[in-house]
């Protein structure tokens, strides 16, 4: 004798956020104010963290790829010398929140060897869409 199958379970759940991350990325830019900086790339330590708006996703065409977030912050590195960490995360920060899926996003940059004797300085922004 078979057991009858249980009934549908009703979902009561609401989504609360969808995040999709790179966490670690490591960019090489021409980044720096100083004399020593200029001419030549060091490493950034990118992390990012889109919240994407609600909506269902059943495809990779309804959320936002890894690869383009990487291709993102990599092309923003590319552009030429940047004088502040503030400036590259602003920057990429505005890029990536002009994808409509994105409704709030965190850039953090870490410079590793800015500082003798420091693990890492850098900065962090955030932006949401109005």
């Amino acid at each position: 004798m078979t057991s009858p199958s249980p009934a549908p379970i009703a979902r009561t759940a609401r989504r609360e956020s969808l995040k999709v991350f790179v966490r670690g990325l490591r960019i090489d830019a021409n980044i720096g104010v100083h004399a020593h900086e200029r001419g030549r790339r060091q490493p950034l330590i990118v992390d990012v963290e889109l919240d994407l708006r609600d909506h269902a996703i059943h495809a990779l065409a309804d959320t936002v790829d890894y690869d383009l977030i990487v291709a993102r912050a990599q092309a923003n590195a590319d552009i030429g010398h940047v004088e502040l960490v503030e400036e590259y995360v602003e920057r990429l920060a505005h890029d990536l929140l002009d994808d409509p899926r994105v409704r709030r996003v965190r850039v953090r940059a870490e410079k590793p060897e800015a500082i003798k004797g420091a693990e890492a300085v850098g900065c962090e922004v955030a932006l949401t869409r109005d």
